[in-house]
């Protein structure tokens, strides 16, 4: 490990801590001014589904981002947050039975396992409508242009046209809909949707938050798409050589269900390039922006890196 793998790792782990306690006190059983009640049983669930577990690298991103142009505490913290609980949402819903059907998540029983299909569905509906509230929240920002920009920007990267329309073509690649024979460039634009564009939200929410210019913004989502993008290949890459001990979830679903990703189609070595292409990439957009960035540079290593 080199000294800059290892302040990063410590970085990240630090950056999870603070992000976890954050979360804690976002959903504690305390009803917050305008609320009537938060019903115990669901909040029980929301915490099985959101806390304890994962590397945080969302709100990590949006945090290291903002701190390039010298925008630190509770601001970033919140849009991390916010970013971490809409992705939470996503995968308690798909871990639902209608659809990838998973009994296991972060090396626990998934939400709708550890209480009830019901359940998990209106945990997901909270958790997604807690990060909008969030981001809302004059405590993010209290410029409100600044605030509608994040809320807007979250809305686009995880509806129709980002994480949601990802998981409906993601679906259909699974031939529930007729007979699936995806592409290269079908792979591509699903993950680009499905994962990437909750990922490149991330550092896009930093850039927000530190008053980017526009030019400076186009590239930092740039470099946001390219990690995204490295994010899925090397996690496709783990779902194939490594186990549901070592992930903390099923591993093997794609292959199981008839449905292409880039290791399919390019190969191991392929997807192993692709990888390092990817990296590339990302480094690329970040010329320019000096030793500040150096957190980042490392982001995109760690993702292609990592053994879980």
């Amino acid at each position: 490990m080199t000294p800059s793998t290892s302040t990063f790792t410590a970085r990240l782990n630090e950056a999870a801590g603070v992000v976890e306690a954050s979360l804690e006190a976002l959903l504690s059983d305390k009803a917050e001014q305008g609320e009537i009640a938060r019903p115990a049983r669901l909040m029980a669930a929301m915490r099985h589904g959101a806390l304890g577990g994962g590397k945080r690298l969302r709100p990590f991103l949006a945090i290291e981002t903002a701190r390039l142009f010298g925008k630190t505490g509770e601001g970033p913290l919140r849009a991390g947050c916010a970013v971490e609980l809409l992705h939470c949402y996503s995968l308690v819903h798909d871990d639902l039975p209608s659809m990838d059907d998973d009994d296991l998540r972060r090396g626990r029983p998934t939400v709708h396992k550890a209480y009830d299909e019901a359940t998990a569905i209106l945990v997901g509906d909270a958790l997604q409508t807690l990060a909008f509230e969030v981001l809302a929240d004059p405590e993010t920002d209290s410029d409100p242009a600044i605030r509608s920009d994040l809320v807007l920007g979250l809305a686009r990267a995880s509806g129709l046209g980002g994480m949601v329309g990802g998981q409906m073509l993601d679906l259909a690649a699974e031939g529930r809909y007729g007979a699936a024979d995806l592409g290269e460039a079908d792979v591509r634009l699903l993950q680009m949707m499905k994962t990437g564009a909750i990922l490149t939200f991330s550092v896009e929410a930093g850039a927000i938050l530190g008053r980017a210019d526009a030019a400076t913004r186009r590239r930092l989502v740039e470099y946001g798409r390219a990690l995204g993008a490295a994010f899925q290949v090397a996690d496709d890459i783990l779902d194939r050589e490594s186990s549901a001990e070592a992930l903390g979830k099923r591993t093997g679903k794609d292959l199981e269900k008839g449905k292409a990703t880039l290791v399919d189609l390019l190969g191991l070595d392929g997807a192993r390039r692709e990888c390092r292409h990817l990296v590339e990439k990302a480094e690329a957009a970040l010329d320019g922006f000096g030793p500040p960035a150096d957190t980042l540079r490392e982001a995109v290593r760690f993702v292609v890196e990592r053994q879980v």
